[in-house]
């Protein structure tokens, strides 16, 4: 076989062994369908996994994950949020298609659209003063999601040109956004922690958020009570022996609740080994074992 040859059989292998694999079953548990993803193990992998899932709009009900050496294996039961198996071919098809093609970190062009991201201090008649000014700025909202936590906001809107219908390029209308958005958001006394950025890519609208509100820094500020709140437990134990730590979650069961710890466990740098996750009722109880993304990468 010449040399060529060989190369090009040695990429087909490559690429069979980083492409992950994909199974779907309905046969295993007779309370969820059974999705079982087997892969290169590549940093995010997991949150871009549960990230499918998710936008899907199915509830975890159990998942088991593991990643040994450079390979990574969830297993996730799933139903929709009636509580049913998945019986839809086009959504199963989406799902294995989805599962085998993902890349962590992607992100996409501008698809037509700008992207503003904004923070500030929550107060009431906010959203209506943004809205005037981009109304007063020629932009059009063609979508928006909002996220408020311990007095904070953060939103990431997506916006076009009134008039042309393009994405918003100009270097000084951009800057007039961000100037009299931050003077908004800044009102009379948070000079210091408004903060605008107008940027052409598209990202995962949830996923940014995160990022948004990890980088606002809201979990240090004290936390707004709600009467009659159920408070999350909370507890990490250190395996100084091992180098790893243990997380346990006990907390009321919602959707999107893995995406949301998986996705703060990230934007803190921390890499899930394993992790067993099950609800029962309206709980739901999770154990992660992780060790920082420093320390693992020079394992």
């Amino acid at each position: 076989m010449e040399w060529s040859a060989c190369l090009d059989e040695y990429e087909k292998l490559v690429i069979r062994m980083t492409t992950p694999r994909v199974v779907i079953d309905n046969a295993v548990s007779s309370k969820a369908t059974v999705v079982k993803v087997d892969s290169a193990r590549k940093h995010r992998i997991l949150l871009e996994a549960v990230q499918v899932l998710t936008d899907l709009n199915l509830s975890i009900k159990k998942a088991y994950i593991s990643s040994d050496g450079r390979w990574f294996m969830d297993v996730f039961h799933v139903t929709d949020l009636n509580g049913n198996k998945l019986t839809d071919e086009s959504v199963i098809n989406y799902i294995e298609q989805s599962l085998g093609t993902i890349h962590p970190g992607k992100t996409t062009g501008s698809n037509g659209l700008t992207a503003l991201e904004l923070t500030g201090t929550d107060r009431i008649g906010l959203l209506s003063e943004v809205f005037a000014v981009l109304a007063d700025l020629q932009c059009s909202v063609v979508d928006a999601k909002v996220w408020t936590h311990n007095g904070r906001i953060a939103s990431l809107m997506y916006v076009k040109d009134c008039n042309s219908g393009s994405p918003i390029e100009d270097t000084q209308h951009i800057d007039r956004i961000e100037a009299r958005l931050r003077n908004v958001l800044k009102g009379d006394n948070d000079i210091r922690s408004a903060k605008t950025m107008v940027s052409m890519a598209i990202t995962h609208t949830e996923r940014r958020l995160h990022q948004v509100m990890f980088a606002d820094r809201d979990y240090e500020r004290k936390p707004i009570l709600q009467p009659g709140g159920d408070s999350p437990v909370v507890t990490v134990q250190n395996w100084v022996e091992r180098g790893y730590s243990v997380v346990n979650v006990q907390c009321k069961d919602r959707t999107k609740l893995l995406f949301d710890v998986v996705c703060t466990l990230t934007d803190m740098e921390y890499i899930v080994f394993h992790a067993t996750i099950n609800t029962a009722g309206d709980r739901a109880y999770l154990v992660y074992i992780y060790l920082s993304l420093f320390v693992s990468l020079h394992r």
